[in-house]
């Protein structure tokens, strides 16, 4: 059985089929293509629960983005990983649905690339929200055109990720009626 190291990533093809690991940081300095996850939760206003991204984190730190993200670790699902990172970023967990999928490179900041097979869930929730300080520095909900203005008018306050997947979580939500 081989050792998992929870600091890496699952190296994927453009057909986001399994190659290998890789520690995250090689991944991210590197440009190394790898599977992601974004979930995006609306409250019962339809209403999205953003987050800004705490000051500590690795990269794009302080900037807003959809209610939380990251990598599924080596022998998860992208399912399970989206349901472990939103306990632990949001402190909370609600039924997820895969939307879509989306495949995107993006330079962040600190010379580090976004380089994800990025699957898209969403969820809906109306309760209390008990935030990681560690990854989130707050949160709010956001009617999805004034978050879509917001990102028009101020778009350094977003995330790379968020600028490519909310006009196809949007445009989704619009044209397919979705429960989780």
């Amino acid at each position: 059985m081989a050792i998992v190291n929870k600091g890496d990533v699952i190296v994927v093809n453009e057909n986001d089929e399994w190659l290998g690991t890789v520690e995250k940081m090689k991944a991210h300095k590197d440009g190394i293509l790898h599977r992601a996850f974004s979930v995006f939760v609306l409250n019962s206003n339809n209403e999205l629960l953003i987050q800004q991204r705490a000051a500590t984190k690795y990269h794009s730190a302080g900037l807003w983005s959809n209610t939380c993200c990251s990598h599924p670790i080596p022998d998860e699902s992208t399912m399970a990983g989206a349901h472990r990172r939103l306990r632990e970023e949001m402190g909370f967990d609600c039924p997820l649905k895969e939307l879509f999928t989306l495949r995107y490179k993006a330079e962040v900041d600190k010379g580090l690339i976004e380089n994800e097979y990025d699957h898209i869930y969403i969820g809906y929730y109306d309760e209390a929200v008990h935030i990681n300080l560690d990854e989130v520095s707050a949160f709010k909900y956001i009617s999805l055109d004034e978050l879509e203005q917001l990102m028009i008018d101020t778009p350094a306050l977003f995330t790379p990720w968020l600028h490519l997947a909310f006009p196809r979580f949007k445009a989704h939500l619009s044209t397919q009626q979705v429960n989780a």
